[in-house]
């Protein structure tokens, strides 16, 4: 059995670090923070280069990749800290593609993969509200909460942007006032999701480990680079330890969505477990790592750090996946029913 990557998908993993170091360095980024670049210039190149279809199938004139493939890309931009416009989209593109109808499908799909007509992807509140993510400029919000998912016309939103912890992204409050239901197959689109943005959360803990690292070889104390000292370099060792095994269970996850969808839920719930603490761990070690400069605000530690934590609890936070992973192995309350 084969347990790596096949040459095609390394080709769709170095495609995107590619793109994004074109199109998406840390000068655009600041500019993006700032309110003077809205990330269109990135999602154009995205677009033309098929990556806005990637999930949605070759008959709506998508690229039909797998869930490998689609972490990869998706942890790609995770490593970049590109704003949520793709994940957005592919989040709204593969809910209608599982859950949708023959028609939302054909409404829907088509705009999604070109990239022309961009889909978002918002969670459901308690109030009927829903938190959204960069649905400014999208076609169509699809929202999901308590195991149900609908889409929304943007003509039917009224929005309203609100502070979010994530600086790298727009969070905005959503309120709908007509939307169509996703009938379909919610729970397995969620998973998939739920692995992909595990994936993004892999490619934020790997970049906030370069950055430690590379610091810790150029940052003189005493004469010696600061790596050289066994308090810097165990904690490096040990970010090294979280990014590899936070990858492995993503991709594990991912070859499950692709090849084994039974036993998916388990799978994705030990990924986004692994992928999320993992991540929490190393921007936070990172930061300790780079000292003083690490809690600048003109140094991207605290933007990594701040990409975890609000990944992290996107969808399902890791104490809902525990508890999930508790009661698929059977140790949930007694009488208390597995959920998929």
């Amino acid at each position: 059995m084969r347990f790596d990557l096949t040459d095609d998908q390394r080709a769709v993993r170095d495609a995107i670090d590619e793109l994004c170091r074109a199109r998406w360095d840390p000068a655009t980024m600041r500019r993006h923070l700032r309110g003077e670049d809205d990330g269109s210039g990135l999602w154009r190149e995205l677009a033309s280069a098929g990556w806005t279809g990637a999930a949605i199938a070759e008959q709506y004139g998508g690229q039909g990749l797998g869930t490998v493939e689609l972490s990869l890309v998706n942890e790609g931009l995770g490593r970049a800290l590109a704003p949520s416009s793709f994940f957005g989209n592919m989040a709204a593109g593969l809910l209608v593609e599982m859950a949708g109808s023959q028609e939302q499908k054909q409404q829907w799909l088509p705009g999604f993969a070109a990239g022309e007509s961009r889909g978002a992807i918002g969670m459901l509140k308690p109030d009927g509200t829903a938190l959204a993510f960069d649905a400014e400029g999208a076609a169509a919000v699809v929202l999901v909460g308590d195991g149900r998912a609908m889409i929304a016309s943007s003509a039917d939103c009224r929005s309203e942007a609100i502070d979010g912890v994530d600086l790298t992204r727009r969070l905005s409050r959503l309120r709908v006032s007509e939307s169509d239901e996703l009938s379909g197959d919610v729970a397995a689109a969620v998973d998939r999701l739920e692995v992909a943005l595990s994936a993004e959360l892999v490619g934020v803990a790997n970049r906030a480990m370069d950055l430690a690292v590379d610091h810790a070889r150029t940052r003189q104390q005493f004469g010696r680079p600061i790596g050289a000292y066994q308090a810097v370099s165990h904690r490096c060792a040990d970010m090294l330890i979280d990014v590899e095994s936070a990858r492995s269970a993503v991709l594990g996850a991912a070859w499950t969505a692709d090849h084994d969808a039974e036993t998916l839920p388990f799978a994705a719930s030990v990924a986004k477990v692994a992928a999320a603490q993992g991540a929490w761990r190393v921007t936070a070690a990172s930061l300790q790592v780079h000292g003083g400069i690490g809690f600048t605000w003109e140094h991207d530690c605290h933007l990594l750090l701040r990409r975890a934590a609000a990944s992290s609890r996107l969808l399902g936070s890791v104490d809902f996946h525990l508890d999930r992973l508790s009661r698929l192995r059977g140790l949930g309350p007694v009488g208390e029913a597995v959920s998929a």
